[in-house]
């Protein structure tokens, strides 16, 4: 199944940390198959904190929503990330935005993620990758 997650950092080496995230996806949770380009955003949600650098992922997986919710989990954590504050800052943030046809509706997971409607760096990614997630 292809899917399309969202990476984010605002903390740190902000490129290593999506190319370190990058790279632990593609060994554990699916074979990267497109980038977007590197947008850097403001801050969503707090705006008083460090700018983003946001990029999307299209990844060929075999893990089902809530197995790669956790694989994301684990690998948000060993590139970094330390629990804040809700839209705070953070070493590294990867969100899953689309999983096919896939809707998932939960506290802890909604597919597709709503900030594919609430924000314009979602929409460019989503249109920037999309032919990648139908080929």
């Amino acid at each position: 199944m292809k899917v399309l997650l969202i990476l984010g950092s605002n903390l740190g080496n902000r490129e290593e940390n999506l190319f370190r995230a990058d790279r632990l996806l593609n060994l554990f949770a699916g074979k990267v198959i497109a980038r977007s380009e590197t947008l850097e955003t403001e801050p969503f949600g707090v705006p008083n904190q460090p700018r983003f650098l946001n990029r999307g992922v299209v990844i060929d997986t075999c893990h089902p929503p809530f197995e790669l919710l956790k694989l994301i989990k684990w690998i948000e954590s060993r590139v970094g990330r330390y629990p804040t504050y809700r839209w705070g800052p953070r070493v590294i943030d990867i969100d899953i935005v689309y999983f096919g046809s896939l809707k998932v509706e939960t506290p802890s997971l909604k597919i597709p993620h709503p900030g594919l409607f609430e924000r314009e760096f979602f929409k460019r990614i989503y249109e920037e990758l999309s032919s990648s997630l139908t080929t």
